[in-house]
């Protein structure tokens, strides 16, 4: 495409508006030209995100000064984008909404998830659930995509080779996750104090997220899925532990050729099983600042059970990075621009 897009960013100052902000700054395709802020208004940008000094000398407005634009990324806490939307597809012609409004197609599910009626029922099914491993052809159409949840993405590709073959039984996904997924408000679990050095378990049953995996894998080929998320002392990364019971024995080499089928042709998952080294399998730190998810996996040859591993960045892979991608097929760009870095070693 030979003009570049006007892309604009509603909530900018939290963790995934600030990713957002960085991947677009990069993006050869599209200008930033306008992020907001309430609390931010008047700041300059790298006040509040010093890694993008020099980067830019865009400042915070308020919503309410947000003016016309192609695509619209809304960077908003849960619940807030479900009250405006009508108002947001009036200044885009394309929206990504990065929180978890219209992940779900089904309003009963989202009562049943998240406690309450949803806000606007009909926009449920308009939405494209935004991740391109599972809806490329789709998102290449849409006007609209929804978010993806961090740990339901970690889920979806762990599981997603094996469940489109109806081969699980049962999968337990273990689920450790850095404290960046809390987002930038404080809390009284996120005092240093009380982070520094946790293990802690705070949803050892019935995450949110589990809801994305029985609608994205679950529909043809129902499973039992249990889920288990652990803090533990890493500010981004998910790491995935996917004990999976398969309905009959798999062996390596079969293993081997699922993975390939279904992600030798994707730009951002790298099967990742080395024979020696201490990166012999997906581990959250190498694909810190990435759009990559690793995936290995490991049999117990005592039970049969499959042990698939995957690794993100939850605020990439898992947030704003996807979403770019997203915003790569939706607007006919190259699906890994503003996308290629390799990460940091040692980080």
């Amino acid at each position: 495409m030979s003009q570049r897009l006007r892309v604009s960013i509603v909530g900018g100052s939290g963790y995934g508006g600030g990713e957002a902000l960085r991947l677009l700054l990069g993006h050869t395709g599209v200008e930033v030209v306008q992020v907001t802020s309430r609390s931010q208004a008047g700041s300059n940008v790298s006040s509040i995100h010093p890694n993008l000094r020099g980067f830019t000398r865009l400042q915070f407005v308020r919503p309410d000064e947000l003016m016309p634009c192609d695509v619209l990324f809304l960077c908003l806490p849960h619940g807030e984008a479900v009250r405006q939307i009508e108002k947001w597809q009036g200044v885009a012609g394309r929206i990504i909404d990065l929180s978890a409004d219209f992940r779900l197609r089904s309003p009963d599910a989202y009562r049943r998830w998240y406690g309450e009626e949803h806000g606007s029922p009909a926009w449920l099914d308009r939405f494209t659930y935004g991740l391109p491993e599972l809806h490329r052809d789709r998102l290449r159409k849409a006007k609209l995509a929804s978010g993806v949840g961090c740990n339901a993405t970690a889920m979806n590709l762990a599981l997603l080779p094996f469940a489109r073959r109806g081969l699980v039984q049962s999968a337990l996904c273990d689920i450790k996750v850095g404290s960046s997924e809390a987002g930038n408000a404080t809390n009284p679990g996120s005092h240093h104090p009380e982070r520094a050095g946790a293990v802690r378990s705070y949803s050892p049953a019935g995450h949110r997220h589990a809801a994305e995996v029985q609608q994205e894998l679950m529909s043809e080929a129902p499973f039992r899925l249990d889920v288990a998320v652990t803090a533990v002392e890493m500010v981004r990364g998910v790491l995935c532990t996917a004990h999976i019971m398969p309905t009959r024995p798999l062996d390596e080499k079969e293993i081997w050729r699922m993975l390939r089928e279904s992600y030798g042709e994707e730009p951002f998952v790298r099967i990742v099983r080395e024979r020696s080294g201490i990166y012999r399998l997906p581990e959250p730190k190498v694909v810190a600042g990435t759009n990559f998810c690793d995936i290995g996996f490991e049999i117990d040859a005592s039970t049969g059970r499959v042990v698939v591993i995957t690794a993100i960045d939850n605020l990439m892979k898992g947030a704003a990075g996807t979403a770019v991608q997203c915003m790569n097929l939706m607007c006919g760009f190259d699906e890994r621009e503003g996308l290629w870095f390799p990460g940091l070693h040692p980080a």
